[in-house]
């Protein structure tokens, strides 16, 4: 497996959550940067941007290490719709994926670049647009520590800076779910749009635990931490609400837990 260097800490975790998952299926496939290359339209120092948190990955290159992996891309799609409004919100223009150019042939033989195109579509685009509505309205932030922006404190009131999330072996979180405005809210996140699957960790995952434990699905000790119990419990919850039972929190999920 490869040793991957520690990704920024200044990197939103709806991001960090794409990028883990991209190194695991690389890893998982046991393909090399440059076999990636060589199996992609993306180059050996393109993936070691993607895979290092320096460059969000285009639509299409998560696709196509999915497809080489022979892995299902349902997934990967749905963390980087997630991961596209963080960034695009977070990020100057000229940060945004990379670009790609059209050609045509001009009047001398040779090509001429006519235009760039993003190889973002179009609905990804606007979901980036709307993610920095959100963030611009909204000040409390969904990382799950050591991010920018504000964040909701246990007794739900907004902070400027908001603490990492830390805990320490064997430690467990209380739970007071009350509901505002017509939504459940334990006071750790406000999220909407976190995606927690398996080994995530976080107030987000606080926040879920203890929503998933006030509508009567055990999720094990309310730590933090997506473990098995966890998951089993989320299954349980999305059966129930006729979601896909794949124990990964998203953002239907959290729709049906906060109501």
């Amino acid at each position: 497996m490869s040793r991957w260097k520690e990704l920024p800490g200044s990197l939103d975790q709806r991001v960090r959550q794409l990028v883990v998952q991209l190194r695991r299926l690389k890893d998982h496939s046991g393909l090399s940067l440059a076999s990636l290359a060589v199996k992609t339209s993306y180059s050996k120092s393109s993936w070691e941007r993607y895979l290092n948190g320096r460059n969000l990955p285009p639509r299409e290159a998560v696709e196509a290490l999915a497809r080489v992996c022979g892995t299902d891309a349902t997934r990967l799609m749905a963390l980087h719709e997630v991961a596209a409004q963080a960034w695009g919100a977070e990020r100057p223009a000229k940060e945004l994926p990379e670009r790609t150019a059209e050609w045509e042939p001009a009047a001398d033989g040779r090509r001429r670049a006519v235009r760039a195109r993003m190889l973002l579509p179009a609905a990804v685009v606007a979901l980036i647009v709307a993610g920095a509505a959100l963030l611009a309205v909204r000040p409390w932030q969904d990382d799950t520590g050591g991010g920018q922006g504000a964040q909701v404190t246990a007794a739900g009131r907004s902070t400027g800076a908001a603490p990492a999330f830390s805990r320490r072996p064997g430690e467990t979180f209380d739970c007071h779910v009350r509901r505002t405005d017509g939504a459940l809210y334990a006071g750790r996140s406000h999220t909407a749009t976190a995606i927690l699957g398996n080994g995530a960790g976080g107030w987000e995952v606080v926040e879920a635990q203890c929503l998933l434990h006030h509508r009567g699905y055990d999720p094990g000790p309310v730590d933090g931490i997506v473990g098995e119990n966890t998951m089993r419990a989320v299954k349980r919850f999305q059966s129930k609400a006729g979601l896909p039972p794949d124990g990964i929190v998203g953002p239907d999920t959290w729709k049906v837990l906060r109501r």
